[in-house]
């Protein structure tokens, strides 16, 4: 295995989209081409209800190792306005579809969402609600700082349909924590998972990191038994991202030495998922690992597991409406970015616009590439119609393949690929095969982080 990461860990696309961001056709997109994909997509299945992402981009301090979009503040006097002009936006999409639309997810990402106080976030999924309605099988999710969720928090939020709440652990050693800025002591994070627990959460996850600044193989090792000590409902254990090129994060205060070897931060990785598999955790996809009780596992075994900007999902909606600066949505037919800048997002908003400033509407071609790409993502396995077959070239698809294939990460027939389980650690790079638009243009530049 040690070799294979080696060989494979290389700059690589995550796959929340297809096509990635990068290679979004901006050229021939446009405001009321996305309209008109939003309302195409909310037409085919109104019934099963479509997801909301918003995102709450305000933080009182920067974690170093974030690449997300986010502002650094303690003004909490922003927090109101704010919300109104999120509430404003979705009114604006509200009155696009010309009906109260039924939400099956909401998700609050950030940014840190408990910045904003629990009257605040009460306030704004009241008022989504108010213009629209929840489905009865709806899944409500944020995510929550250890140090700034207080029990008001989870109640409220719990109050108004939230069920599952993710914390951000990343590691326990004292010395990642301050290199990270990001110090929260064991007894924090306990506190927090308890009391989401006794509130009624019925899913709890902790984010864990490898290969962060100054961590060692001995780290990974304390963090893991601790978070078994708590035994969160899921566990996503992510590969630290360096990506100090992105605007707006704090990494380029590491040097390159300050991070673990190569070797080193494969050790950490292989570790890391075997104690998982071992502790009774199931590898559900890229990263991520749940209890046999969970709702991902399950949808996992039943086949509806799905991903998309929010990362893995139990369920798939067609139309995915992302609320807020920065936030991206997607139509299935289409996908488009708000602007970034929380003054430009406000201004765009107040004048009745829909805040977009990018996106890219998917091609035939597109849209089949990345039903594959999402096969293997959340299934592992894909197979190809013959239809299908007149438009992509499978065959220079399979030559991607065969050196994956000889390396025992799939196995091939004329129609399908299966991801082996030695494979999946792997399953960006498989997914990379079919990546045609970055075949045809490589980047020139490093854009994406390491794969393993």
């Amino acid at each position: 295995m040690c070799k294979l990461v080696q060989k494979y860990n290389i700059p690589g696309p995550r796959y929340t989209s297809y096509p990635t961001v990068p290679y979004w056709d901006l050229g021939s997109f446009s405001g009321k081409l996305w309209e008109k994909s939003v309302l195409e997509a909310y037409k085919d299945e109104p019934e099963d209800g479509i997801s909301l992402y918003v995102h709450l981009p305000y933080c009182e301090s920067m974690c170093t190792f974030c690449g997300c979009h986010k502002r650094i503040t303690k003004r909490h006097d922003l927090e109101l306005p704010y919300i109104k002009t999120v509430l404003k936006e979705w009114r604006l999409y509200c009155n696009l579809l010309d009906s109260k639309p039924i939400i099956k997810e909401i998700h609050l990402g950030g940014g840190t969402p408990t910045f904003f106080s629990p009257e605040h976030l009460k306030m704004l999924i009241n008022g989504i609600l108010r213009l629209g309605k929840k489905a009865e099988n709806s899944q409500f999710s944020f995510e929550g700082h250890p140090n700034n969720t207080t029990k008001e928090h989870l109640q409220a939020l719990f109050n108004v349909g939230f069920r599952r709440v993710c914390f951000g652990v990343q590691d326990y050693n004292e010395s990642v924590q301050k290199a990270i800025n990001r110090i929260q002591p064991f007894e924090k994070v306990r506190e927090v998972t308890e009391m989401a627990r006794k509130i009624g959460y019925t899913s709890i996850g902790h984010d864990i990191i490898y290969g962060l600044p100054f961590q060692t193989y001995g780290n990974v090792q304390q963090t893991i038994a601790k978070t078994n000590e708590l035994k969160p409902d899921r566990i996503a254990f992510y590969s630290y991202a360096h990506v100090p090129w992105l605007k707006g994060n704090g990494q380029r205060g590491y040097k390159e030495s300050d991070l673990p070897s190569s070797v080193e931060k494969k050790r950490q990785y292989e570790y890391g998922k075997k104690e998982l598999m071992g502790l009774g955790y199931k590898d559900v996809g890229m990263d991520h690992f749940a209890l046999p009780t969970d709702s991902l596992h399950k949808a996992l075994e039943n086949g509806t597991l799905h991903r998309n900007f929010m990362g893995y999902t139990p369920s798939k909606t067609k139309l995915m409406i992302g609320l807020g600066a920065s936030s991206i949505s997607d139509s299935w037919y289409g996908f488009a970015q708000n602007v970034k800048s929380i003054e430009e997002y406000e201004h765009l908003v107040s004048h009745d616009i829909i805040p977009i400033f990018r996106g890219h509407i998917l091609t035939e071609e597109d849209q089949i590439i990345r039903k594959h790409i999402l096969n293997l993502m959340c299934r592992f396995e894909t197979r190809w119609e013959l239809e299908e077959m007149k438009i992509i070239d499978f065959k220079k698809i399979m030559d991607n393949l065969s050196e994956l294939e000889s390396d025992g990460l799939l196995t091939t027939e004329p129609d399908r690929i299966n991801v082996t389980q030695k494979g999946r650690p792997f399953v960006r790079n498989i997914s990379m095969a079919f990546d045609l638009k970055l075949h045809r243009k490589k980047p020139e530049t490093q854009m994406f982080s390491m794969t393993v």
